[in-house]
């Protein structure tokens, strides 16, 4: 289940979710591209170094692109964020902060979206609503199915 937002700063989305695996597992979901893509998008290209490259691609020939900021394995991942073509938010005009942490035997995932204009936080709080859960279902060992997106 996705936690709502728990952080007052207007311009940050957060979000959070248990999943059931422990973090070293969870991390390899947001640093390797073959698992990476097992929950977000149909392909993802990571360089997860400081900054590496952020590449994923979601339907449509839709991109999110941006570049890793920090890697501190198994507890936090930040990179920026936006998107190609034409959407209101550029790529790498915003940053994602993912920090694990471990809980009741599994992970707790929390992660803030910065800098998104006001118009995009309930786009944005969906599609990381939808893509938090599938994340859980797949670090946790199951099958979220095809990426509705992807």
């Amino acid at each position: 289940m996705i936690d709502p937002e728990v952080h007052n700063e207007p311009d940050v989305l957060e979000l959070s979710v248990q999943i059931a695996a422990d973090p070293v597992t969870v991390f390899g979901y947001f640093t390797d591209p073959d698992r990476y893509a097992q929950w977000m998008g149909g392909q993802a290209s990571l360089d997860p170094v400081p900054g590496g490259g952020y590449r994923i691609r979601m339907r449509g020939g839709v991109e999110a692109l941006g570049r890793f900021v920090e890697v501190d394995p198994p507890r936090r991942v930040v990179f920026t964020w936006g998107w190609t073509h034409g959407h209101e938010v550029a790529p790498g005009s915003t940053r994602v902060e993912v920090t694990l942490a471990p809980h009741d035997g599994g992970t707790r995932v929390v992660l803030r979206h910065h800098g998104l204009p006001e118009t995009q936080r309930g786009h944005h709080r969906g599609g990381w609503e939808l893509y938090l859960h599938r994340l859980s279902i797949r670090a946790g060992g199951g099958d979220p199915g095809p990426d509705p997106n992807g």
